[in-house]
């Protein structure tokens, strides 16, 4: 499918997912948050789909949200003010329910980071289960420097990720947080010394992810978002279901037949999602 926004590509396993409007810098316009759902819903489905990594273009990563989106509502619509504000409240839960559509992706989603990572586009990189960037890149909760509460994921999922008084830290000052800073905090996996060195090492990272038993990696990421929010006791009691039901997989002998052989091993692709209902 053709995209105003994104570039998608998927490739023995991979799906490259690229934010394709650098002269715009990548601006989250409302365009960008209709395709991002439809892209997150589709990959989910895909049954070839073992890893998706989200890149982009030009100069920076994205500079986040769009004016056009704060306009897209017409006040004038509404004679009573309550009714207007249900409407921006829902607004509100759409953009979080797209970011975290990228969250619930059933396989590991890896983040590559250039230049600035400003509002919401910050929301989107925590959403993933791995960022990486170059030494330029910098991330800003911008919504702090325009008078605003950053309401579509970022203050629920960086305190996961970082420290959580640092993560107060850029909250409340909305200063830049450089690309050193944060892999020293925790927040990048990795800092490369320019765009091509990142991407070769996700696409490696990718590649490696892809050769694994896609059933075991979507039952690790499911544990690990499960296990995040909820107690220990309870992770471990969905960890019981699950390997109950998946422990009858035939991968585990395929994955100890090709170390015995000393070769890959091939495994069945996830099952998809079109029921005939």
């Amino acid at each position: 499918m053709k995209y105003q926004c994104f570039e998608v590509v998927v490739h023995a396993g991979i799906a490259a997912v690229r934010l394709d409007r650098p002269t715009e810098l990548n601006t989250m316009i409302p365009q960008f948050w209709r395709e991002l759902r439809d892209i997150a819903t589709r990959l989910n489905a895909d049954p070839k789909v073992r890893v998706v990594v989200l890149s982009s273009t030009g100069k920076h990563f994205s500079a986040g949200m769009h004016l056009d989106v704060f306009s897209s509502r017409d006040q004038s619509r509404y004679a009573d003010p309550a009714r207007y504000n249900v409407v921006r409240g829902e607004s509100v839960r759409h953009f979080q329910d797209v970011i975290s559509a990228v969250e619930r992706i059933r396989v590991p989603v890896l983040a590559a980071i250039q230049g600035g990572c400003i509002g919401g586009a910050l929301d989107l990189v925590t959403a993933c289960d791995m960022r990486y960037a170059t030494g330029d890149a910098f991330f800003v909760i911008q919504e702090t420097n325009i008078g605003i509460t950053a309401d579509t994921g970022t203050l629920q999922r960086l305190p996961t990720l970082i420290p959580d008084g640092i993560a107060r830290e850029y909250a409340y000052t909305g200063n830049r947080l450089h690309a050193d800073r944060a892999r020293e905090i925790g927040l990048l996996n990795e800092v490369f010394a320019d765009f091509d060195e990142m991407m070769t090492a996700v696409d490696r990272t990718a590649e490696t992810i892809a050769s694994k038993s896609p059933l075991a990696i979507a039952g690790t990421k499911s544990a690990l978002l499960y296990s995040r929010d909820h107690s220990v006791r309870e992770g471990l009691d969905r960890s019981a279901i699950w390997s109950a039901a998946a422990l009858s997989s035939h991968d585990m002998q395929k994955a100890l037949q090709a170390q015995r052989g000393g070769h890959p091993a091939q495994f069945d692709d996830l099952p998809d999602f079109e029921w005939d209902i």
